[in-house]
């Protein structure tokens, strides 16, 4: 049989819908029981790459190449945690007398610099993170923007302090203009978005689960997280070599304390390096040797993409796609048409919003996976006129919007998932 013509085709339809869409082998050792398709496996995977049933169970998202650095992460010259990304974690529970309480860990990371600053929450309330930001705007300085998650205490932060800036009085709003601090969100369920300080927090909770076995008062558990920051910030930035005549790796603590170690005494230059004897001359020579070096060693490092090297498929308004969960199985996640799509700065979309029944929720392209279209109608054409099923062609496929109908009852009784 002509794997091209149009009752092959019909053939292979309804032996992949049969099997409830099972892989190219299965459904050619059936069909090879009554029927000889001249490159039969060919045809079998060119049918179920068109296959919504197929696609919908075996799907993966197309994910955009990696991007360039973002401006956040190349604040060079500027003050430390002029750009800081900020995240929650734990809980972890402490003793209180003889009842056991819980805590929350916060982690503030600049993002050019990679220093870091914990402090501890009593509870996720917006209440609790802004008054861990005034803490730490008054021993770090005040941010230029602060990036996060949709955390409901980040935006309810964010909102809270628009509202009271909001409610000022003209004067006084034009004379504080000059301190607004930027905040920027990341997409909902988009942990990759703030990579940065992810991996920080991992690092974080590998030093708590070494020194913490049980609960522990609340006064030790904060000194355990501000010597878990003292060891993060003593962490060399780039590759370390073993050439004894190298100079020290750069670390955070170098821009922050002046010393690679915080155990370790001031470093003494030398008079023709220091300039003079004031302080201020000092503090410049130090921050020189910082930037200078971390341009030379660790800069060039962050270019290296290490994964998502090739572009997707991109994303389009009207795409039907289906939203992944982690929380739920498969067959349970929404179904939904691409109402809006957001390009970065590289004009790639990695961002996307998604109708669900009425409903649209804005997702990452990494959580989005493309689906073929169906219709009740039939099969449309390039001019958008209705084509014969006898003669429809899998290739050129176009089906209507299943916005609406996204529980798995329609599914089953329009794409053979019985």
């Amino acid at each position: 049989m002509d794997p091209a013509h149009p009752i092959t085709k019909l053939l292979i339809r309804e032996y992949d819908e049969k099997l409830l869409h099972y892989g190219p082998e299965r459904v050619l050792a059936e069909m090879r029981r009554k029927f000889w398709v001249l490159r039969g496996r060919e045809a079998i995977r060119k049918h179920q790459r068109k296959c919504f049933g197929c696609q919908r169970w075996r799907a993966n998202p197309d994910v955009p190449k990696m991007g360039d650095l973002p401006p956040a992460r190349l604040r060079l010259y500027k003050p430390p945690f002029f750009s800081t990304g900020v995240d929650c974690f734990g809980p972890m529970t402490i003793k209180t007398g003889r009842r056991t309480e819980k805590r929350w860990g916060i982690i503030f990371k600049c993002m050019t610099t990679r220093a870091v600053h914990l402090d501890l929450l009593e509870s996720l309330s917006a209440d609790a993170y802004l008054m861990a930001v005034r803490r730490f705007v008054s021993r770090r300085g005040k941010p230029f923007e602060i990036l996060s998650d949709c955390g409901t205490n980040f935006k309810g932060g964010a909102s809270e302090l628009h509202e009271a800036f909001s409610a000022m009085e003209p004067r006084l709003k034009e004379e504080l203009s000059k301190q607004q601090v930027k905040f920027v969100f990341n997409p909902p369920k988009a942990p990759h978005f703030g990579g940065v300080w992810e991996r920080e927090i991992k690092s974080v909770k590998s030093g708590l689960r070494v020194v913490l076995s049980q609960a522990v008062p609340e006064p030790v558990l904060r000194t355990v997280l501000i010597e878990i920051e003292g060891i993060l910030n003593s962490k060399p930035l780039g590759y370390v070599s073993s050439d004894i005549a190298d100079l020290d790796p750069v670390t955070p603590n170098l821009l922050l304390m002046g010393r690679h170690d915080a155990a370790l005494p001031q470093v003494v230059y030398p008079a023709r390096d220091l300039l003079s004897r004031r302080h201020w001359k000092h503090s410049q020579v130090l921050a020189d040797h910082f930037w200078s070096r971390f341009i030379g060693l660790y800069l060039p490092s962050l270019q290296i993409r290490q994964k998502w090297q090739r572009d997707g498929a991109e994303m389009k308004p009207d795409d039907v796609v289906m939203i992944v969960d982690p929380a739920l199985s498969r067959a349970q996640w929404p179904i939904g048409r691409v109402v809006n799509t957001f390009p970065g700065p590289d004009g790639r979309v990695r961002t996307a919003s998604v109708r669900v029944r009425k409903k649209n929720y804005t997702r990452p392209v990494a959580r989005l996976i493309r689906l073929p279209e169906v219709t009740d109608e039939g099969v449309k054409d390039d001019q958008g006129n209705d084509k014969d099923p006898a003669l429809m062609d899998s290739e050129t496929t176009d089906y209507t919007d299943l916005t609406d109908y996204t529980d798995l009852t329609y599914y089953t009784d329009h794409t053979g998932l019985h």
